[in-house]
């Protein structure tokens, strides 16, 4: 799984006109999933967003996760994530689960998300999204999960 994660003050996702998911303060994170990525995937991802110490204490360090600032977290999927544009000129998505698997593990990741208790929003799968934000710092982070490892969490 590759998950690009941005600490934001708000942030939503439209489809067709209409926000079909918003957060206040919290992390919005664009999730792709890859081939031979599992549960266990799901859940090493799971782990580390919901304590990712990536906000400010009171002297300004980052020593807050989204969980201790009472924030949420909004998830859309978005398999361009995992193109590689290496070589040629168009990127190439060979990496990227099948569709049907990459449905499963996202709402996997959602139900999980949503188990922890932290308010938790989505996107729509496969469908063309407006997302738009506040990035709060900027703070931005790339996380790649090797498939079927939880290393680094």
């Amino acid at each position: 799984m590759r998950a690009v994660i941005q600490r934001v003050s708000w942030a939503q996702v439209t489809v067709d006109s209409t926000v079909i998911g918003r957060i206040e303060k919290g992390l919005l994170v664009l999730l792709g999933v890859a081939q031979g990525d599992d549960h266990s995937t799901a859940q090493a991802l799971v782990e580390k967003l919901i304590h990712l110490r990536i906000f400010a204490n009171e002297e300004g360090r980052f020593d807050r996760s989204v969980q201790d600032v009472g924030g949420s977290i909004l998830v859309v999927s978005q398999f361009t994530l995992l193109g590689d544009c290496r070589k040629g000129r168009r990127p190439n998505f060979t990496e990227a689960a099948a569709p049907a698997e990459a449905s499963a593990l996202y709402t996997y990741v959602i139900e999980l998300l949503q188990k922890t208790g932290i308010p938790t929003a989505t996107g729509q799968f496969q469908a063309h999204m407006e997302v738009a934000s506040a990035n709060d710092g900027p703070v931005t982070i790339i996380l790649d999960l090797p498939a079927n490892s939880r290393e680094g969490t």
